[in-house]
C-alpha cells in the first residue's frame, strides 16, 4: 500500500478525502493510482497533505504531514 492510499484511508476514504481537499473523487483516485500528490503540493499552491492530516486526526487515525510529503513526492518513483 502506498503512502497516499494510507493517508486517504486514514482520512475516511476517497470520498471523504475529496471533500476535505475540495477536489473531485477522480482527482483523489489519480493520486492513489500514481502514489503521489500533485506537483502543486510541493510548490506551495495547494495544501492537500494538511487537509488530509486534519481529516485523519478527526477520524482518529492521525499521521504526520511531513511523512506524507516525504513519501508522496512527485520525484519519487511510483510503487
Amino acid at each position: 500500500m502506498n503512502a497516499v492510499h494510507t493517508a486517504i484511508e486514514s482520512a475516511g476514504g476517497p470520498i471523504a478525502a475529496a471533500a476535505a481537499c475540495s477536489v473531485s473523487r477522480q482527482s483523489v483516485d489519480k493520486w492513489i493510482a500514481k502514489a503521489r500528490l500533485p506537483r502543486t503540493e510541493y510548490t506551495g499552491e495547494t495544501s492537500y497533505a494538511k487537509a488530509l492530516a486534519k481529516a485523519a486526526a478527526e477520524n482518529g487515525r492521525p499521521f504526520d504531514v511531513a511523512w506524507l510529503l516525504a513519501n508522496a513526492s512527485p520525484s519519487k518513483p511510483a510503487g
